[in-house]
């Protein structure tokens, strides 16, 4: 009981230097940053938004803080903090730069815990003797690393992950209009989440009056005292889909994350009982996650796209909350063949049947398997005026998602939008714009021909016009 009341005091101490500390509030403000850039890219595209801000912010901090609690718990249990000292955090820091000089996203505790493993396996088997020279002091704090613990909390990070894909991105992915192959828009799915995890873990205790714990952990048996130490960590995942259903594509992908996750964990707490999984696991670390890449590119390679509009009926690719298609049952994917009696195939089509009864609409919608509903509700003054549907793109679309190997200044400038110029809609602006800059040259240059006439001598010396002056001699 005294071992848990100390415990439960120090996670207190812990938790209140957290939030007394700006870098849990600085990694809020990232999660809403990231949030109000896809509100933003969504209004560029289809001109609404599917969630504020605020609510993405919101739910991704609390679900943050419940996957925070049970790692947490998990960490404790286990000493996965024991090989947090300065100088591991401080090798993590380099090796982290290094990567990002290579690739932005190398920058993950994954790669980098592998790429210690793999730095501290070649100066084993090189067997250099660098003592008395400069590199010594680095190659010592190097070999100090625990490179079992980071990749243990590497995998555990990444389970959690997996799990918060699962649970929130099926519900909170968000359309995207895309250009394909051949320059025709198309409809896509962005699985993209920033989480904030709080983490409450035991580390080495620097004096005498830490904690002593009843039980051995898994790393850092031999410590003598322990502290606790908060601290935030920021997760994050993206990945698109044009292929396949958003909630199936957070299944899988969600998933691979916590396999991926369990067998790097489960490798490295191998280790610390044969040591050279170590090798082994900082190689699946790298590997495995490439690997993760390759098969979300493979499954969507040689697919064709879900929502494209083909001209047999209205596609749509996504639906508002709260709103009458809500209501209706409507889900991604699904196609509108009928609108109060008339065969639509466009959405001008569709807007148009829409309009033929403005107190009552009837559908008669193809769902994903193929089969027919039909579906029918009453309107009311105010609603959508579409009835809540995002419908997927048609060639007439002015913006498109830039994409993702695009460069981060592309990124971040417009929210990653960018503007399709062989859309109809924008070759008809360039037209009024060239019709409307001819208009101005030819009214410019009839104003300068009229001061030019101005400007130029009487050639009648002030005489009346010849025609007047005719007509007097006459009478």
């Amino acid at each position: 009981m005294d071992v848990a009341l100390d415990l439960l005091r120090e996670a207190g101490q812990a938790a209140i230097r957290l939030f007394s500390l700006p870098y849990l509030y600085i990694a809020i403000l990232l999660v809403w940053w990231q949030a109000a850039q896809s509100v933003t890219l969504q209004r560029k595209l289809f001109h609404v938004r599917l969630y504020s801000a605020a609510y993405l912010t919101l739910t991704r901090v609390a679900f943050g803080l419940a996957a925070g609690f049970v790692l947490s718990i998990v960490g404790v249990g286990i000493g996965a903090g024991a090989g947090l000292t300065t100088e591991t955090l401080a090798c993590l820091w380099i090796v982290m730069a290094v990567l990002a000089l290579l690739q932005l996203r190398y920058v993950c505790l994954a790669y980098a815990a592998g790429a210690l493993g793999l730095l501290q396996a070649v100066l084993g088997w090189i067997g250099a003797d660098f003592s008395g020279s400069a590199a010594a002091e680095a190659v010592r704090a190097v070999n100090a690393v625990d490179v079992p613990a980071l990749l243990v909390i590497a995998g555990l990070l990444h389970v959690a992950e997996g799990v918060l894909v699962r649970v929130q991105n099926a519900k909170l992915s968000i359309p995207l209009f895309l250009q394909g192959k051949r320059g025709k828009p198309m409809g896509a799915y962005s699985l993209t989440g920033v989480w904030p995890i709080p983490l409450l873990w035991l580390v080495p205790a620097t004096g005498d009056n830490g904690l002593s714990l009843p039980w051995a952990p898994l790393f850092g048996g031999d410590t003598a005292a322990w502290a606790m130490l908060a601290f935030p960590v920021l997760i994050g995942f993206s990945d698109r889909t044009t292929t396949r259903w958003p909630e199936e594509k957070a299944r899988s992908s969600g998933n691979a994350l916590i396999v991926y996750g369990l067998v790097i964990a489960g490798l490295a707490a191998g280790a610390v009982y044969w040591s050279p999984l170590t090798a082994v696991a900082a190689i699946a670390a790298f590997v495995l996650h490439e690997g993760l890449l390759l098969w979300s590119r493979v499954q969507e390679a040689g697919r064709a796209p879900r929502f494209s509009q083909d001209g047999t009926g209205v596609l749509v690719l996504a639906v508002l909350p709260n709103t009458p298609a809500a209501e209706l049952g409507f889900q991604a994917g699904e196609t509108i063949r009928k609108a109060n009696g008339v065969v639509v195939r466009n959405k001008e089509e569709l807007h148009a049947a829409l309009q033929r009864q403005s107190a009552f609409c009837k559908l008669e919608v193809l769902n994903r398997d193929g089969n027919l509903k039909f579906l029918q509700r009453a309107r009311y003054e105010g609603e959508h005026y579409q009835l809540g549907l995002i419908l997927a793109p048609d060639e007439d679309v002015e913006f498109v998602a830039a994409p993702r190997s695009a460069s981060i200044w592309r990124s971040l400038r417009a929210a990653g939008a960018r503007r399709l110029e062989s859309s109809p809609t924008m070759q008809a602006r360039r037209e009024v714009k060239r019709a409307e800059a001819e208009l101005a040259a030819a009214r410019q240059a009839e104003i300068e021909a009229a001061e030019a006439a101005a400007r130029l001598p009487d050639e009648n010396g002030g005489l009346p016009p010849r025609s007047v002056h005719s007509a007097n001699r006459k009478h």
